[in-house]
């Protein structure tokens, strides 16, 4: 295989990648606090001293460095449930997962489980600003609101307060694909610097249309590099046979 295949090659992998990752957006067009990815691509030049002409000598190769958030927010989507919330601006809640450790979600669908602690609609705890779980007094559960600085309130009552988490680079967060994140080197928030707006949930930041016109560029670029391995090979082929026809 010669050079100007392997760049082929690298260059479809690429659009391969972009594809996969473009396909899991608009699966996640509906996500509740879902984040779009986009995949992100350095490029390798080769120096190649022995090329036959001076134009062959760098060779630019595709290289796959995974994929980038996209952090903006997405919309608000009204859930007329006192409980649920939105983060309004950065920062993930914080939640307990079932061997101990802490994780992050955007995922505001809050409700009060049989034990009278918070938790997300998959049943991780949410946690407090000292890292515990937040009770509830049982009798007081049909009067509970949340403050926009996090507060969680039982009547006038403060019964313990949501912690955010904000990180300088949300890209070091690996999704684990339950709406929840896991991740190190994050800031808790103050009361002050937390704002949540009550009564609803932030919806997906993807696009739909714009991701379709995405995905249909990509497959272009495809349905391209591969009539170029065609030209390619044709080129080859009729290279061989005038070269056979001399000899």
């Amino acid at each position: 295989m010669d050079v100007s295949s392997f760049v082929l090659l690298s260059h479809e992998q690429a659009l391969r990648r972009q594809l996969d990752v473009a396909a899991n957006n608009m699966a996640n067009v509906s996500t509740t606090g879902y984040k779009r990815e986009q995949a992100l691509f350095h490029e390798y030049v080769e120096n190649t001293q022995d090329a036959p002409v001076q134009d062959a000598r760098k060779t630019s190769f595709v290289l796959d460095y995974g994929a980038v958030h996209d952090v903006s927010q997405g919309a608000f989507q009204a859930t007329g449930n006192a409980l649920d919330v939105m983060i309004d601006g950065p920062g993930y809640l914080n939640v307990q997962l079932p061997d101990g450790s802490t994780a992050y979600t955007r995922a505001g669908f809050i409700k009060v489980l049989d034990t009278g602690e918070l938790a997300t609609s998959g049943g991780q705890r949410l946690l407090d600003e000292n890292g515990r779980p937040i009770n509830v007094p049982t009798d007081q559960v049909g009067s509970l609101t949340i403050a926009p600085d996090g507060s969680v309130m039982a009547g006038e009552e403060a019964v313990g307060r949501l912690a955010v988490t904000s990180f300088a680079d949300e890209n070091m967060l690996e999704a684990r694909g339950d709406g929840v994140l896991t991740g190190s080197g994050g800031q808790m928030m103050t009361a002050a610097q937390t704002k949540l707006r009550s009564g609803g949930v932030e919806g997906s930041n993807v696009e739909a249309i714009s991701e379709t016109t995405h995905m249909v560029e990509i497959l272009r670029s495809y349905q391209t590099s591969q009539r170029l391995s065609s030209d390619l090979a044709d080129m080859r082929r009729n290279a061989i046979g005038r070269l056979s026809k001399l000899t």
